[in-house]
Formats: structure tokens, sequence, C-alpha cells
């Protein structure tokens, strides 16, 4: 990829984003853990060990070539993206526990995305070609946690101006997303078609399982709908901006971007599909979260 786009671009973009999620915590959200035990254990159940299993067991049935599938289980270990609290918003989930999954997600995630990719690194055989060192994953997480602190004190010190910029820094987040995106693709043209085919079935299956999951299970352990939502959309939709970063930046490999620019696309139509499905059968068994509406 061009230069200026990952060794500037990226890293701006990544922190640009963090810095939007900062701007819409406050300390109460990693408090109310404590007040949701249960639907913050489940999900996080689901995010750390359910999801990477999953997406093991379908990169291997699907045979996909060991690059993609190591971008495959860096996409599976990456947290949820702040769009999640959007379409739990939309769909009326528990948006507070979305924002403190989020938040707990980004910090747990300094210890487990290493541990998963570097175990899906050595499994492939890929320890000579890539390597995702300690030293770099602070260097990684710096870059995700410091802007997120900086929001929070922004958030603290000027609680109007950032509720103002939480909408355009949402909206230059999706864009920046779209660039990287279409950056990667560009990148790789010659191959894109090949990758697609590969990856695309992949991408798609994992995105719908973890929608899936990500309600059913909360669900079955007896979490209220609108967590179970929320669940559902932080599990779903992954922060695959950082899955783009660590590979290109980090490992060094646009390939293994491929799954995550690719996944970065879909989970926009299969969480507004899967929301607006979950809305229509809530409806229909009188279960709806409060302020549910039907849709036509």
């Amino acid at each position: 990829m061009d230069s200026a786009l990952t060794t500037v671009g990226l890293p701006i973009a990544l922190a640009i984003i963090m810095f939007g999620l900062g701007l819409s915590l406050v300390p109460d959200d990693f408090r109310r853990v404590a007040r949701a035990p249960r639907a913050v254990a489940v999900a996080l159940a689901c995010q750390l060990l359910l999801l990477p299993l999953l997406c093991f067991g379908l990169v291997e049935l699907l045979d996909l070539p060991p690059l993609l599938a190591v971008g495959m289980m860096l996409l599976a270990a990456s947290p949820g993206g702040t769009s999640a609290n959007l379409f739990s918003h939309l769909f009326r989930g528990d948006v507070a526990l979305n924002v403190s999954l989020t938040a707990i997600n980004s910090v747990v995630a300094i210890a487990s995305l290493p541990v998963i990719t570097n175990l899906a690194i050595d499994h492939y055989g890929l320890g000579d070609e890539v390597s995702l060192q300690f030293s770099k994953v602070v260097e990684v997480f710096a870059v995700v946690l410091v802007p997120v602190v900086l929001g929070m004190l922004v958030r603290a010190r000027a609680e109007a101006f950032a509720l103002r910029m939480d909408r355009p820094v949402r909206t230059g987040s999706a864009v920046i997303l779209a660039v990287l995106v279409l950056g990667i693709l560009v990148d790789q043209r010659s191959s894109v078609g090949e990758y697609l085919a590969d990856v695309g079935l992949a991408a798609a299956v994992f995105c719908a399982l973890s929608l899936v999951v990500g309600y059913v299970v909360p669900r079955a352990a007896g979490v209220r709908e609108a967590q179970a939502v929320a669940s559902s959309m932080e599990i779903g939709v992954h922060n695959a901006t950082l899955a783009i970063f660590v590979a290109v930046e980090v490992l060094d490999n646009t390939e293994i971007s491929v799954p995550a620019a690719v996944y970065s696309v879909s989970m926009f139509v299969f969480a507004a599909l899967w929301g607006l499905l979950l809305t229509k059968v809530l409806v229909r068994r009188g279960t709806a979260p409060a302020g549910s509406t039907p849709v036509a």
C-alpha cells in the first residue's frame, strides 16, 4: 500500500476513531459493569472465547490460505467497533451496555488479541513470515488507548463540545474506514477477485454467526432483550480499522488485512438486516425492548 496511507493515514484514522469513542465515555460507563455483571460476563465470554473458536472452525472448514486464515483470526480477536453503539441505538438495544463493553473490550484486547493472533500464526506455520511482538502490541494499544483517554478528558471538561462532536466524528470514522478499505482493494487489485472468492463467504458467514451468537447466547443465559440486542451488535460489529492497522503496520502484510476489509463492508449490511429481523420478531412476540416500534 502507499506509504503515506499506511504510515501516516492509518494511525491517524485509528486515533480519530478511538478519540470519538473517548468522547462518548464517562467513568460511570466502567462502573456500570458491576451493575450488569451477567450481561457483561456473557458478552465477554462470547467475544473472547466462543468467537475465536467459531472462526477457527470456519477457516478450517473452508480451508482458507494461511495468510487469510490469520487475517480472519485477527479479526475475531479484535474488539467491538464504535459503530456497534449506533446499531444498538437504532434497534433499541442497551446503548450504555455497548459503550461499557467497547471500552472494556478495547482494554482486554491488549492481552487477548496478540495471544489469539500468535496462536494462529504458529498454527499455520507463518512464524518466519509474520510476527506480532509484544513491543509492537504496546505501540498499537498506545494508538488505541491514549486517544480514548484524551477523548474522556475532553468529555469531562467540555461535555457540550463532546456531544456536538459525536455525529461528525462517527461520520468521519465511517468515511475513514471506507477509504482504508478502498486503499487495500486497490493495493491488492491483481488478486482481489481471488481473495473475494476465498474469503468472501468466510467473512459473511462469520459476520452472521457473530450477530446470532451475540443475541442467542445471552438470551439463553437469562440476559434481558435490550442487553442481548446490545451484545449482538457489540459482538457482530468488529473494530475492523484496528485489525487492518495491526495487519498492515505491525505484521507488515496487506493480504492479512483483506478479511477485515471485506468484513467491514458486509458487517454493516448484515447488522442492519439482523436488526430489522430482530425488531420484527420481537414486536410480533410482544417482547420488543422498550421504545421499539414495528418496522414497515
